[in-house]
Protein backbone atom coordinates (compact mmCIF):
# COMPACT_ATOMS: atom_id res chain seq x y z
CA UNK A 1 0.00 0.00 0.00
CA UNK A 2 2.60 2.39 0.91
CA UNK A 3 4.58 1.83 -2.41
CA UNK A 4 1.07 2.41 -4.58
CA UNK A 5 1.55 5.54 -2.12
CA UNK A 6 4.54 6.84 -3.54
CA UNK A 7 3.88 5.37 -6.61
CA UNK A 8 0.61 7.66 -7.07
CA UNK A 9 2.42 10.48 -5.55
CA UNK A 10 5.39 10.38 -8.47
CA UNK A 11 2.41 10.27 -11.24
CA UNK A 12 1.03 13.43 -9.97
CA UNK A 13 3.73 15.37 -9.48
CA UNK A 14 5.11 14.05 -13.37
CA UNK A 15 1.20 15.53 -14.21
CA UNK A 16 1.87 18.72 -12.90
CA UNK A 17 5.37 19.09 -14.25
CA UNK A 18 4.25 18.28 -18.08
CA UNK A 19 1.12 20.82 -17.50
CA UNK A 20 3.42 23.10 -16.33
CA UNK A 21 5.87 22.71 -18.99
CA UNK A 22 2.82 22.67 -21.43
CA UNK A 23 1.37 26.00 -20.04
CA UNK A 24 4.78 27.64 -20.04
CA UNK A 25 5.54 26.47 -23.64
CA UNK A 26 2.20 27.72 -24.48
CA UNK A 27 2.96 31.44 -23.05
CA UNK A 28 6.49 30.78 -24.59
CA UNK A 29 5.29 31.05 -28.23
CA UNK A 30 5.98 34.72 -29.59
CA UNK A 31 2.09 36.38 -31.01
CA UNK A 32 1.94 36.21 -34.41
CA UNK A 33 3.90 39.27 -35.97
CA UNK A 34 1.94 42.00 -37.15
CA UNK A 35 1.12 42.85 -40.30
CA UNK A 36 2.37 46.12 -41.50
CA UNK A 37 0.69 48.14 -43.85
CA UNK A 38 2.96 50.19 -46.44
CA UNK A 39 1.46 53.08 -48.10
CA UNK A 40 2.83 55.69 -50.33
CA UNK A 41 1.49 59.29 -50.86
CA UNK A 42 -0.87 57.92 -53.57
CA UNK A 43 -1.85 55.01 -51.65
CA UNK A 44 -2.76 57.64 -48.68
CA UNK A 45 -4.84 59.76 -51.02
CA UNK A 46 -6.73 57.07 -52.68
CA UNK A 47 -7.51 55.42 -48.97
CA UNK A 48 -8.87 58.28 -47.59
CA UNK A 49 -10.96 58.97 -50.56
CA UNK A 50 -12.60 55.38 -50.10
CA UNK A 51 -12.82 55.64 -46.65
CA UNK A 52 -12.86 58.80 -44.42
CA UNK A 53 -15.98 59.97 -43.06
CA UNK A 54 -16.75 63.34 -44.34
CA UNK A 55 -16.03 61.95 -48.16
CA UNK A 56 -18.78 59.09 -47.79
CA UNK A 57 -21.18 60.86 -45.95
CA UNK A 58 -20.41 63.41 -49.00
CA UNK A 59 -21.34 60.61 -51.46
CA UNK A 60 -24.30 59.49 -49.69
CA UNK A 61 -25.55 62.82 -49.83
CA UNK A 62 -25.43 62.78 -54.18
CA UNK A 63 -27.63 59.27 -53.41
CA UNK A 64 -29.77 61.47 -51.22
CA UNK A 65 -30.26 64.02 -54.12
CA UNK A 66 -30.91 61.23 -56.61
CA UNK A 67 -33.61 60.48 -54.63
CA UNK A 68 -35.14 63.63 -54.07
CA UNK A 69 -35.41 63.69 -57.91
CA UNK A 70 -36.55 60.68 -58.15
CA UNK A 71 -39.36 61.88 -56.49
CA UNK A 72 -39.81 65.40 -57.96
CA UNK A 73 -40.18 62.98 -61.54
CA UNK A 74 -42.83 61.29 -59.69
CA UNK A 75 -44.68 64.39 -59.99
CA UNK A 76 -45.10 64.15 -63.58
CA UNK A 77 -45.82 60.39 -64.10
CA UNK A 78 -49.43 59.17 -64.02
CA UNK A 79 -51.32 58.94 -60.24
CA UNK A 80 -53.28 56.08 -59.78
CA UNK A 81 -55.02 55.14 -56.51
CA UNK A 82 -57.36 52.69 -55.64
CA UNK A 83 -60.13 52.56 -53.42
CA UNK A 84 -63.26 51.01 -51.40
CA UNK A 85 -65.31 51.97 -48.76
CA UNK A 86 -68.21 49.33 -46.50
CA UNK A 87 -71.34 51.64 -44.73
CA UNK A 88 -73.96 50.15 -42.46
CA UNK A 89 -76.22 52.68 -41.93
CA UNK A 90 -77.78 51.83 -38.74
CA UNK A 91 -79.96 54.64 -39.36
CA UNK A 92 -81.20 55.08 -43.35
CA UNK A 93 -81.19 58.48 -43.87
CA UNK A 94 -84.32 60.18 -44.15
CA UNK A 95 -85.25 62.69 -46.58
CA UNK A 96 -88.77 64.74 -46.78
CA UNK A 97 -90.96 64.57 -49.34
CA UNK A 98 -93.72 67.11 -50.18
CA UNK A 99 -97.28 66.29 -48.69
CA UNK A 100 -99.58 66.75 -52.42
CA UNK A 101 -97.61 63.38 -53.63
CA UNK A 102 -99.60 61.28 -50.97
CA UNK A 103 -102.60 64.12 -50.39
CA UNK A 104 -101.13 65.70 -48.33
CA UNK A 105 -102.07 69.36 -47.57
CA UNK A 106 -99.51 72.30 -49.83
CA UNK A 107 -96.76 72.81 -47.20
CA UNK A 108 -96.52 70.09 -45.41
CA UNK A 109 -93.74 66.95 -45.91
CA UNK A 110 -94.03 63.28 -45.55
CA UNK A 111 -90.84 61.60 -44.16
CA UNK A 112 -89.41 58.78 -46.52
CA UNK A 113 -86.43 56.52 -45.68
CA UNK A 114 -84.31 55.91 -49.63
CA UNK A 115 -81.52 53.38 -49.26
CA UNK A 116 -80.54 50.11 -48.21
CA UNK A 117 -78.75 48.82 -44.71
CA UNK A 118 -75.55 48.36 -46.57
CA UNK A 119 -74.01 49.67 -49.33
CA UNK A 120 -70.24 49.28 -50.64
CA UNK A 121 -68.18 50.91 -53.34
CA UNK A 122 -64.47 49.84 -54.99
CA UNK A 123 -63.13 51.95 -57.66
CA UNK A 124 -59.58 53.13 -59.43
CA UNK A 125 -58.92 56.70 -60.01
CA UNK A 126 -56.61 58.42 -62.42
CA UNK A 127 -54.46 61.51 -62.35
CA UNK A 128 -51.84 63.11 -65.55
CA UNK A 129 -50.36 65.90 -65.05
CA UNK A 130 -50.47 67.59 -68.49
CA UNK A 131 -49.21 71.25 -67.68
CA UNK A 132 -47.74 72.43 -64.56
CA UNK A 133 -44.67 75.34 -64.83
CA UNK A 134 -43.29 74.52 -61.83
CA UNK A 135 -43.16 70.80 -62.13
CA UNK A 136 -41.61 71.68 -65.72
CA UNK A 137 -38.53 74.06 -64.14
CA UNK A 138 -38.35 71.36 -61.18
CA UNK A 139 -37.60 68.82 -63.59
CA UNK A 140 -34.76 70.66 -65.64
CA UNK A 141 -33.10 71.53 -62.20
CA UNK A 142 -32.54 67.73 -61.75
CA UNK A 143 -29.21 67.88 -63.38
CA UNK A 144 -28.19 70.97 -61.38
CA UNK A 145 -28.80 69.72 -57.88
CA UNK A 146 -26.80 66.42 -58.82
CA UNK A 147 -24.10 68.17 -60.31
CA UNK A 148 -24.35 70.27 -57.33
CA UNK A 149 -23.73 67.69 -54.66
CA UNK A 150 -20.67 66.42 -56.86
CA UNK A 151 -19.06 69.43 -56.73
CA UNK A 152 -19.42 69.73 -52.56
CA UNK A 153 -18.11 65.82 -52.43
CA UNK A 154 -15.56 66.83 -54.42
CA UNK A 155 -14.76 69.85 -52.04
CA UNK A 156 -15.18 67.59 -49.65
CA UNK A 157 -12.64 65.35 -51.14
CA UNK A 158 -10.17 67.90 -51.91
CA UNK A 159 -9.91 69.61 -48.66
CA UNK A 160 -8.99 65.89 -47.28
CA UNK A 161 -6.29 65.30 -49.88
CA UNK A 162 -4.62 68.87 -49.23
CA UNK A 163 -4.63 67.76 -45.32
CA UNK A 164 -3.45 63.72 -46.22
CA UNK A 165 -0.35 65.75 -48.03
CA UNK A 166 0.55 67.79 -45.16
CA UNK A 167 0.45 65.22 -42.27
CA UNK A 168 2.24 62.59 -44.39
CA UNK A 169 5.18 64.70 -45.27
CA UNK A 170 5.31 66.29 -41.81
CA UNK A 171 5.52 62.61 -40.82
CA UNK A 172 8.15 61.80 -43.44
CA UNK A 173 9.84 65.16 -42.40
CA UNK A 174 9.86 64.05 -38.90
CA UNK A 175 11.69 60.38 -39.76
CA UNK A 176 14.39 62.51 -41.62
CA UNK A 177 14.62 64.53 -38.32
CA UNK A 178 15.30 61.39 -36.05
CA UNK A 179 17.70 60.62 -38.02
CA UNK A 180 19.81 63.80 -37.88
CA UNK A 181 19.26 63.68 -33.89
CA UNK A 182 20.59 59.79 -33.88
CA UNK A 183 23.45 61.12 -36.08
CA UNK A 184 24.09 64.37 -33.48
CA UNK A 185 24.11 61.95 -30.94
CA UNK A 186 26.28 59.57 -32.24
CA UNK A 187 28.63 61.90 -32.90
CA UNK A 188 28.33 63.52 -29.41
CA UNK A 189 28.81 60.34 -28.02
CA UNK A 190 31.91 60.01 -30.15
CA UNK A 191 33.00 63.47 -28.94
CA UNK A 192 32.38 62.75 -25.05
CA UNK A 193 34.13 59.26 -25.62
CA UNK A 194 37.15 61.38 -27.09
CA UNK A 195 36.91 64.07 -23.64
CA UNK A 196 36.73 60.98 -21.38
CA UNK A 197 40.41 59.93 -22.85
CA UNK A 198 41.78 63.29 -22.31
CA UNK A 199 40.48 63.60 -18.88
CA UNK A 200 42.18 60.97 -18.12
CA UNK A 201 45.25 62.55 -19.30
CA UNK A 202 44.99 65.95 -17.83
CA UNK A 203 44.03 67.77 -20.64
CA UNK A 204 41.19 69.16 -20.27
CA UNK A 205 39.11 70.08 -17.23
CA UNK A 206 35.59 68.16 -15.98
CA UNK A 207 33.42 71.06 -16.83
CA UNK A 208 34.06 70.34 -20.74
CA UNK A 209 32.60 66.92 -20.21
CA UNK A 210 29.63 67.88 -18.54
CA UNK A 211 28.73 70.04 -21.63
CA UNK A 212 28.48 67.66 -23.89
CA UNK A 213 26.94 65.18 -21.37
CA UNK A 214 24.61 68.58 -21.27
CA UNK A 215 24.07 68.59 -24.88
CA UNK A 216 23.41 64.51 -25.33
CA UNK A 217 20.49 64.50 -22.18
CA UNK A 218 18.67 67.44 -24.19
CA UNK A 219 19.19 65.27 -27.78
CA UNK A 220 17.79 62.83 -25.55
CA UNK A 221 14.91 64.63 -24.64
CA UNK A 222 14.48 66.27 -27.81
CA UNK A 223 14.04 62.75 -29.49
CA UNK A 224 11.52 61.92 -26.92
CA UNK A 225 8.96 64.86 -27.54
CA UNK A 226 9.97 64.09 -31.63
CA UNK A 227 9.06 60.14 -30.93
CA UNK A 228 5.55 61.28 -29.33
CA UNK A 229 4.88 63.59 -32.07
CA UNK A 230 5.17 61.14 -34.71
CA UNK A 231 3.07 58.97 -32.55
CA UNK A 232 0.33 61.58 -32.47
CA UNK A 233 0.85 62.33 -35.80
CA UNK A 234 0.38 58.75 -37.42
CA UNK A 235 -2.78 58.77 -35.18
CA UNK A 236 -3.76 61.84 -36.48
CA UNK A 237 -3.24 60.17 -40.14
CA UNK A 238 -5.20 56.86 -39.94
CA UNK A 239 -7.94 58.93 -38.55
CA UNK A 240 -8.21 61.05 -41.35
CA UNK A 241 -7.88 58.32 -43.97
CA UNK A 242 -10.66 56.02 -42.10
CA UNK A 243 -7.73 53.52 -41.45
CA UNK A 244 -7.84 51.37 -38.39
CA UNK A 245 -5.70 52.98 -35.72
CA UNK A 246 -4.62 49.86 -33.94
CA UNK A 247 -3.26 48.72 -37.17
CA UNK A 248 0.48 49.43 -38.14
CA UNK A 249 0.87 51.97 -40.87
CA UNK A 250 4.60 52.24 -42.43
CA UNK A 251 5.26 55.36 -44.94
CA UNK A 252 7.44 54.58 -48.28
CA UNK A 253 7.53 57.74 -49.95
CA UNK A 254 10.67 60.57 -49.12
CA UNK A 255 10.96 63.87 -49.25
CA UNK A 256 13.62 66.29 -50.78
CA UNK A 257 13.84 69.58 -52.07
CA UNK A 258 14.40 68.10 -55.82
CA UNK A 259 10.57 67.27 -55.68
CA UNK A 260 9.57 70.67 -54.03
CA UNK A 261 10.86 71.97 -57.57
CA UNK A 262 9.22 69.83 -59.59
CA UNK A 263 6.94 70.94 -62.35
CA UNK A 264 7.82 74.54 -61.22
CA UNK A 265 4.25 76.04 -60.61
CA UNK A 266 2.94 78.78 -63.54
CA UNK A 267 -0.72 80.45 -63.38
CA UNK A 268 -0.31 82.44 -66.47
CA UNK A 269 -3.70 81.09 -67.79
CA UNK A 270 -5.70 80.60 -64.41
CA UNK A 271 -9.38 80.07 -65.38
CA UNK A 272 -11.82 80.73 -62.33
CA UNK A 273 -13.87 77.20 -63.56
CA UNK A 274 -11.05 75.25 -62.36
CA UNK A 275 -11.70 75.95 -59.06
CA UNK A 276 -14.24 74.25 -57.39
CA UNK A 277 -15.85 76.54 -55.08
CA UNK A 278 -16.46 78.61 -57.95
CA UNK A 279 -18.06 75.75 -60.14
CA UNK A 280 -20.66 75.62 -56.81
CA UNK A 281 -21.24 79.20 -57.34
CA UNK A 282 -22.22 78.87 -60.92
CA UNK A 283 -24.60 75.93 -60.03
CA UNK A 284 -25.63 77.84 -57.16
CA UNK A 285 -26.50 80.84 -59.85
CA UNK A 286 -28.25 78.43 -62.25
CA UNK A 287 -30.93 77.05 -59.76
CA UNK A 288 -31.59 80.49 -58.40
CA UNK A 289 -32.25 81.55 -61.59
CA UNK A 290 -34.42 78.14 -62.08
CA UNK A 291 -35.95 79.33 -59.21
CA UNK A 292 -37.01 82.73 -60.03
CA UNK A 293 -38.58 81.42 -63.48
CA UNK A 294 -40.50 78.62 -61.50
CA UNK A 295 -42.53 81.24 -59.32
CA UNK A 296 -43.12 83.20 -62.71
CA UNK A 297 -44.21 79.91 -64.36
CA UNK A 298 -46.60 79.54 -61.52
CA UNK A 299 -48.81 82.11 -62.38
CA UNK A 300 -50.20 80.25 -65.42
CA UNK A 301 -53.39 77.89 -65.22
CA UNK A 302 -52.36 73.88 -64.81
CA UNK A 303 -53.60 71.30 -66.38
CA UNK A 304 -54.64 67.89 -65.56
CA UNK A 305 -56.17 64.41 -67.05
CA UNK A 306 -58.49 62.48 -64.63
CA UNK A 307 -60.41 59.85 -64.87
CA UNK A 308 -62.48 57.16 -62.66
CA UNK A 309 -64.30 53.58 -62.71
CA UNK A 310 -65.85 52.11 -60.02
CA UNK A 311 -68.65 49.91 -58.87
CA UNK A 312 -71.41 50.32 -56.38
CA UNK A 313 -73.07 47.62 -54.61
CA UNK A 314 -75.80 48.16 -51.75
CA UNK A 315 -78.02 45.37 -49.78
CA UNK A 316 -80.12 45.34 -46.80
CA UNK A 317 -78.59 42.19 -46.02
CA UNK A 318 -74.58 41.70 -45.65
CA UNK A 319 -74.42 39.31 -48.84
CA UNK A 320 -72.46 41.32 -50.99
CA UNK A 321 -71.01 38.47 -53.20
CA UNK A 322 -74.32 36.63 -53.44
CA UNK A 323 -77.15 37.58 -55.33
CA UNK A 324 -77.30 41.22 -56.77
CA UNK A 325 -76.14 43.87 -58.96
CA UNK A 326 -73.07 45.84 -59.13
CA UNK A 327 -73.32 49.46 -60.63
CA UNK A 328 -70.33 50.98 -62.59
CA UNK A 329 -69.78 54.41 -62.49
CA UNK A 330 -66.88 55.88 -64.84
CA UNK A 331 -65.73 59.11 -66.02
CA UNK A 332 -62.42 60.92 -67.69
CA UNK A 333 -62.09 64.73 -68.18
CA UNK A 334 -59.54 67.63 -67.39
CA UNK A 335 -59.14 69.99 -64.49
CA UNK A 336 -58.04 73.11 -65.21
CA UNK A 337 -56.91 75.40 -62.02
CA UNK A 338 -56.92 79.16 -63.05
CA UNK A 339 -54.69 81.15 -60.11
CA UNK A 340 -56.50 84.32 -59.51
CA UNK A 341 -55.53 85.79 -56.28
CA UNK A 342 -52.99 84.23 -53.14
CA UNK A 343 -52.71 87.10 -50.88
CA UNK A 344 -49.40 89.08 -52.84
CA UNK A 345 -47.51 85.63 -51.70
CA UNK A 346 -46.59 84.32 -55.03
CA UNK A 347 -45.68 88.15 -55.24
CA UNK A 348 -43.20 88.16 -52.69
CA UNK A 349 -42.00 84.47 -53.23
CA UNK A 350 -40.99 85.66 -56.73
CA UNK A 351 -39.29 89.08 -55.54
CA UNK A 352 -37.22 86.73 -52.06
CA UNK A 353 -36.26 84.24 -55.29
CA UNK A 354 -34.98 87.52 -57.19
CA UNK A 355 -32.97 88.67 -54.17
CA UNK A 356 -31.52 85.44 -53.42
CA UNK A 357 -30.14 85.52 -57.26
CA UNK A 358 -28.53 88.93 -56.61
CA UNK A 359 -27.32 87.77 -53.37
CA UNK A 360 -25.40 84.81 -55.08
CA UNK A 361 -24.19 86.21 -58.15
CA UNK A 362 -22.98 88.80 -55.57
CA UNK A 363 -20.83 86.11 -53.86
CA UNK A 364 -19.42 84.80 -57.36
CA UNK A 365 -18.20 88.29 -57.76
CA UNK A 366 -16.25 88.75 -54.55
CA UNK A 367 -14.83 84.88 -55.16
CA UNK A 368 -12.91 85.72 -58.03
CA UNK A 369 -11.63 88.56 -56.14
CA UNK A 370 -11.03 86.21 -53.49
CA UNK A 371 -9.18 83.74 -55.73
CA UNK A 372 -6.98 86.28 -56.99
CA UNK A 373 -5.61 87.34 -53.46
CA UNK A 374 -5.46 83.45 -52.61
CA UNK A 375 -3.19 82.51 -55.71
CA UNK A 376 -1.70 85.79 -54.91
CA UNK A 377 -0.39 84.90 -51.67
CA UNK A 378 0.10 80.76 -52.10
CA UNK A 379 2.45 82.32 -55.53
CA UNK A 380 4.65 84.03 -53.05
CA UNK A 381 4.51 81.84 -50.20
CA UNK A 382 5.94 79.19 -52.59
CA UNK A 383 9.02 81.22 -53.86
CA UNK A 384 9.78 82.14 -50.60
CA UNK A 385 9.71 79.09 -48.89
CA UNK A 386 11.97 77.74 -51.96
CA UNK A 387 14.45 80.22 -51.68
CA UNK A 388 14.92 79.91 -47.93
CA UNK A 389 14.77 75.79 -48.06
CA UNK A 390 17.48 76.78 -50.75
CA UNK A 391 19.53 78.57 -48.26
CA UNK A 392 18.83 76.40 -45.07
CA UNK A 393 20.17 73.57 -47.21
CA UNK A 394 23.76 75.56 -48.00
CA UNK A 395 23.31 76.38 -44.63
CA UNK A 396 23.49 72.63 -42.99
CA UNK A 397 26.20 71.58 -45.40
CA UNK A 398 28.07 74.65 -44.47
CA UNK A 399 27.59 74.24 -40.91
CA UNK A 400 28.62 70.45 -41.42
CA UNK A 401 32.42 71.17 -42.87
CA UNK A 402 32.72 73.57 -39.92
CA UNK A 403 32.04 71.10 -37.04
CA UNK A 404 34.11 68.75 -39.25
CA UNK A 405 36.93 71.56 -39.33
CA UNK A 406 36.59 72.48 -36.03
CA UNK A 407 36.99 68.60 -34.32
CA UNK A 408 39.95 68.64 -36.98
CA UNK A 409 41.47 71.38 -35.36
CA UNK A 410 41.14 70.25 -31.83
CA UNK A 411 42.20 66.75 -32.47
CA UNK A 412 45.52 68.31 -33.37
CA UNK A 413 45.62 70.49 -30.24
CA UNK A 414 44.67 73.92 -32.41
CA UNK A 415 40.87 74.30 -31.45
CA UNK A 416 38.84 74.64 -27.89
CA UNK A 417 36.38 73.07 -26.41
CA UNK A 418 34.58 76.17 -26.90
CA UNK A 419 34.73 76.25 -30.56
CA UNK A 420 33.34 72.43 -30.82
CA UNK A 421 30.73 73.24 -29.15
CA UNK A 422 29.71 76.33 -30.58
CA UNK A 423 29.86 74.00 -33.61
CA UNK A 424 27.74 71.35 -32.52
CA UNK A 425 25.02 73.69 -31.71
CA UNK A 426 25.24 75.63 -35.31
CA UNK A 427 24.77 72.66 -36.98
CA UNK A 428 22.25 71.09 -35.00
CA UNK A 429 20.39 74.57 -35.65
CA UNK A 430 20.95 74.42 -38.86
CA UNK A 431 19.81 70.85 -39.54
CA UNK A 432 16.38 72.06 -37.77
CA UNK A 433 16.03 74.91 -39.98
CA UNK A 434 16.78 73.21 -43.28
CA UNK A 435 13.94 70.38 -42.02
CA UNK A 436 11.79 73.15 -41.40
CA UNK A 437 12.47 75.04 -44.66
CA UNK A 438 11.74 72.07 -46.28
CA UNK A 439 8.30 71.57 -44.78
CA UNK A 440 7.20 74.69 -45.00
CA UNK A 441 8.23 74.48 -48.76
CA UNK A 442 5.68 71.27 -49.25
CA UNK A 443 3.14 72.89 -47.55
CA UNK A 444 3.34 76.07 -50.04
CA UNK A 445 3.51 74.38 -52.95
CA UNK A 446 -0.22 71.93 -51.71
CA UNK A 447 -2.01 75.60 -50.91
CA UNK A 448 -0.86 76.84 -54.34
CA UNK A 449 -2.35 73.84 -55.82
CA UNK A 450 -5.49 73.88 -54.51
CA UNK A 451 -5.49 77.78 -54.97
CA UNK A 452 -5.25 77.06 -58.50
CA UNK A 453 -7.86 74.24 -58.25
CA UNK A 454 -4.98 71.59 -59.65
CA UNK A 455 -4.69 69.54 -56.43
Amino acid sequence: MQRNRLMNKKIMIAMLLFTNSYAYSQLAVPPPPQKVNEFSLAQALEYGKLHNVQVQNALIDIKIQEQVNRDITSIALPQINGNGALTDYLNIPTTLLPGEIVGQPSGTFVPVKFGTKWTSNAGVSLSQLVFDGQVFIALKARNGTIQLAKKVEEITEENIRANVYKIYYQLVLSKTQMQLLDANLERLQKLLHDFQIMYDNGFIEKLDIDKVTVQIANLQSEKIAVNNMIRNGFTGLKTLIGFPVRDSLLLTDSLSDDQVKENVLEINQFNYSERRDYQVMELTNKLNALNVRRYKLSQLPTLSLVGNYSKQAQRNQFDFFGKGSWFTTSFIGLQLNVPIFHGFSLSSKTQKARLELRQSQNIQENLKNSIDGEIQNARNNFATTVTSMDFQKKNMVLAEKVYDQTKKKYEIGTGSTTEINTAQVDLKAAQTNYINALYDAIIAKVDFLKATGKL
